[in-house]
C-alpha cells in the first residue's frame, strides 16, 4: 500500500508540474466512433478486438484510426490481466494541415486491471504498459526507421449503476487517466496526456450495449511547450459474443 501510495504521488506531482507551467494550448474538437468486439472462450479466456475512428469537428478532418486486438486472463474475481497489439494509422493532429501521407505506429500493450463491486458501485484500476513504435516523418514524407519509447498509463474508474432489469442495465462511467512517457528519446514530454472521462452506457441486452460519453484530454506535444486541449464526444458499440456455453 506504501508503495502504490508513492507511485500516485509521483504521478500526481508529474501532472501538477505540466498544469502549472507556462503553456501554448491548440483547443480542438474530435467525435470518436468506436466497435468493441468481446469473444469469449472460456470462464477465465476472452479475446478482445476493437476499431476506432477518430475525426475533427472544427474542420472536419480525418485524424487517425486504430485497431486493437488483446487476449485476457481472469486471474480471480477482482483480477485480469491482458496482452495485445495496436495499429495506428495518423492522419493528422492538427486539422489545418493535412499531409499527402499517413504516419502508422504500432504498439505492444500489457496491463493489470483491479475491480471491486460493491453493491451499483464498481471501482476500476487498471495498470497499462505500452511499447511504441512510431514511423519518422517529417513535413513532407515518411523517413525510414521508428522511434521506440515506452509509456505507463493508469487509470482509476467509477461506474455507477443507475438500474438493472434482467439483461438490461443502465450506468453512469467516471474515470480519469494519466500517462506517463520514458525512454531514451523522451526529453521534454514525460508527461503525456490527462484523460477526464465521463458517460451513460445503456446494456440493451447480454450481447449489445452502447455508450456516449464526453472526454478530456490535455496532452503535452513532444516539444514540451505546446499542448493539445481536446473536446472529445466518444460513440462507442460493445459487442459480447460467447463460444463456451458455460461462460
Amino acid at each position: 500500500m506504501k508503495k502504490f501510495r508513492v507511485i500516485l504521488f509521483l504521478l500526481l506531482s508529474v501532472l501538477c508540474q505540466a498544469q502549472t507551467a507556462e503553456k501554448n494550448i491548440d483547443n480542438q474538437s474530435i467525435l470518436w466512433n468506436r466497435y468493441y468486439n468481446q469473444l469469449l472462450l472460456s470462464e477465465k479466456w476472452s479475446l478482445h478486438s476493437e476499431f476506432d475512428n477518430r475525426v475533427f469537428l472544427k474542420p472536419v478532418q480525418e485524424n487517425l484510426y486504430v485497431i486493437r486486438i488483446q487476449g485476457r486472463y481472469k486471474i480471480n474475481d477482482h483480477l485480469e490481466t491482458g496482452a495485445g497489439f495496436a495499429y495506428f494509422s495518423v492522419d493528422t493532429q492538427v486539422p489545418e494541415i493535412n499531409h499527402d501521407y499517413k504516419t502508422p505506429e504500432y504498439r505492444g500493450q500489457q496491463d493489470l486491471t483491479w475491480k471491486l463491486n460493491a453493491n451499483k458501485v464498481t471501482l476500476i484500476q487498471r495498470f497499462q504498459v505500452e511499447e511504441r513504435f512510431i514511423h519518422n516523418a517529417d513535413n513532407v514524407k515518411l523517413l525510414p526507421g521508428t522511434t521506440f519509447f515506452w509509456r505507463f498509463r493508469y487509470r482509476l474508474q467509477g461506474d455507477y449503476a443507475f438500474w438493472k432489469k434482467e439483461k438490461q442495465l443502465l450506468k453512469a462511467v467516471l474515470s480519469d487517466e494519466i500517462m506517463i512517457n520514458f525512454g531514451k528519446k523522451i526529453i521534454k514530454n514525460t508527461f503525456d496526456q490527462n484523460r477526464i472521462y465521463a458517460a451513460v452506457h445503456y446494456g440493451l441486452n447480454s450481447q449489445l450495449a452502447f455508450e456516449l460519453g464526453y472526454l478530456n484530454s490535455f496532452q503535452r506535444r513532444s516539444n514540451g511547450i505546446d499542448y493539445f486541449n481536446r473536446d472529445i464526444i466518444r460513440f462507442s458499440i460493445f459487442h459480447k459474443i460467447k463460444i463456451s456455453k458455460k461462460v
